[in-house]
């Protein structure tokens, strides 16, 4: 379907759920009667409250539109109580299709009868969502188990709605003035990746392996188990697990959850999935995330569809990691050094009217309490901040931002006094400790950053050597370049050496308790360090 087809369609269907009343007294005359004239919806749909037609509205839209109602639904925070429960339909309550073109469906997968896979196959769906449906069904050796198959022609949906929205974005990148910055074809390109990726039942099934993996006998966290034998490209066959969705409070609070131990879990669990595993569930909304109702006072999550996971470079972990640990600790002068530092912010702009910028934006917040301070509502106002100092947008962070969003949505669901600071500071801490103990240290003991920097900028280093070996870049020397470095080879044979004993000696920081022999082995590292500058 041509664009513009597409983009008549959503007014047609805008109109028909009659989503333009509330709009209708601020239109100009024209616009107002022109709409008049226009068909109107069935009377039965014009009855129902607005929740009700906004939830019709974006099923009938689609696949993508349902998923922006999905994370809508999640933050009942910012919605009236009636929008959010209809929204909160569209993550299982999608208008299903028939359990026969299911059955029939998994056939075609499995290229075998239904009755060889399975001793029973329930037609009437569990949930049914935008892209798939979740039917019950029992194996032969009486494991129960739950059976995900595509929605047929969804391929053809999803392609329409990425092709209106790679119209609307070229129209973007051509007309707004700071379109280099916004980037929208690069966000279209990550939109586009993520949900042709979740089309992919089999990569599915890989997602809730490896997570599976990663939380192997957790206290915390529970994923059922893949039978590849039964799964494919468009049919997923998991354990069947039982729980309560992480919204139903009144459900948790009957099986005696600690919803505070509930909540805390919840943060802890998304800042490890992040920053130590770089691997986390990134469509964490209600339908997605149960409860084990046997867990009590030991509350323990289960994790539901995988179509949609995220993982980041090293180097945006890193420099993501340091922003949030800034941001904890307050410090508003690293957070500036920080975006210039990753090339988010443009080399000419001056830290310190940065720097300023983020005080102003941050300062007041940190006059409330730490449980009324929103951490997605404060990087959110940063973002915005930084827009007018040419913040170049990353298209890798969608994910994370949306998940974030979500985490925070469902952890002051679950306790609205939950200081998210006071949870995910020390998490994010020990994460960097364990991955960069070196670094980690020198920072603690207050040391300039030039120095504790020095293993992160030493392994970039290394990344970049191995990049240069294997053709990946190339460098380019002016001869005044080739006199300068022959100039000086000789004088820098002694640079390595001291700069690799400078580091070891450091590194024998951690060897120690703080004491007399700590600080004897920083003077070395720093003496070191000293000959080796001067060698250069």
């Amino acid at each position: 379907m041509r664009p513009s087809f597409a983009l008549l369609r959503l007014c047609r269907i805008l109109l028909a759920h009659r989503l333009d009343e509330p709009f209708i007294p601020h239109l100009p005359f024209a616009v107002r009667l022109l709409l008049r004239l226009w068909p109107r919806g069935r009377r039965d749909i014009a009855d129902k409250p607005f929740p009700e037609r906004l939830r019709l509205a974006l099923e009938a839209a689609g696949p993508i539109f349902v998923k922006a109602g999905q994370i809508l639904s999640t933050r009942r925070d910012l919605l009236s109580p009636e929008l959010a429960d209809a929204l909160a339909r569209l993550r299982d309550q999608v208008r299903p299709f028939p359990g026969e073109v299911a059955e029939r469906e998994v056939e075609r997968a499995l290229g075998r009868p239904i009755g060889e896979c399975f001793a029973r196959f329930e037609r009437e769906p569990l949930a049914s969502a935008s892209i798939a449906q979740v039917h019950a069904a029992t194996l032969r050796g009486g494991e129960e188990v739950v059976v995900k198959v595509l929605r047929p022609g969804v391929e053809a949906e999803i392609a329409r709605d990425l092709g209106l929205l790679r119209w609307l974005a070229g129209i973007v990148s051509r007309r707004h003035p700071r379109a280099e910055r916004i980037r929208p074809l690069e966000i279209w390109r990550e939109i586009a990746t993520t949900l042709e990726n979740e089309l992919d039942l089999g990569r599915e099934g890989a997602n809730a392996s490896a997570l599976r993996r990663h939380f192997e006998g957790s206290a915390d966290l529970y994923v059922p188990r893949v039978y590849w034998e039964l799964s494919g490209e468009r049919v997923l066959t998991l354990e069947r697990v039982r729980g309560i969705p992480v919204d139903d409070i009144a459900a948790l609070d009957a099986a005696g959850i600690d919803r505070k131990k509930l909540a805390a879990k919840g943060v802890k669990l998304f800042y490890t999935q992040v920053f130590r595993d770089n691997f986390f569930h990134a469509d964490a909304h209600p339908g997605n995330i149960w409860v084990d109702p046997d867990s009590g006072s030991e509350p323990r999550f289960i994790a539901l569809d995988f179509g949609i996971m995220g993982s980041l470079s090293e180097i945006d972990r890193h420099y993501l990691a340091e922003n949030f640990l800034a941001l904890f600790r307050r410090d508003w002068k690293r957070i500036a050094t920080l975006h210039l530092e990753a090339g988010w912010i443009p080399p000419h702009v001056r830290e310190d009217e940065l720097e300023a910028a983020v005080r102003t934006v941050c300062e007041p917040y940190f006059t409330r309490p730490l449980s009324q301070i929103s951490v997605a509502e404060v990087v959110a106002k940063l973002f915005r901040t930084a827009q007018r100092f040419e913040l170049v947008l990353q298209p890798q962070l969608i994910l994370l931002q949306k998940t974030l969003l979500n985490i925070e949505g469902l952890g002051r669901l679950l306790d609205p006094k939950i200081d998210i600071w006071g949870v995910a500071g020390p998490v994010l801490e020990g994460i960097l400790r364990e991955r960069h103990p070196l670094g980690f240290a020198l920072r603690e003991l207050g040391l300039p950053q030039s120095l504790w920097g020095l293993p992160r900028q030493l392994a970039e280093a290394g990344e970049l050597i191995k990049r240069l070996r294997g053709g990946e870049l190339t460098v380019r020397l002016s001869e005044e370049d080739h006199r300068r470095l022959s100039e000086r080879r000789a004088g820098r044979s002694a640079a390595p050496l001291g700069f690799l004993a400078g580091l070891i000696a450091a590194a024998s920081l951690l060897a120690w308790s703080p004491g007399p022999m700590a600080w004897l082995a920083l003077g070395l590292a720093s003496l070191l360090l000293l000959l080796a500058w001067r060698h250069s």
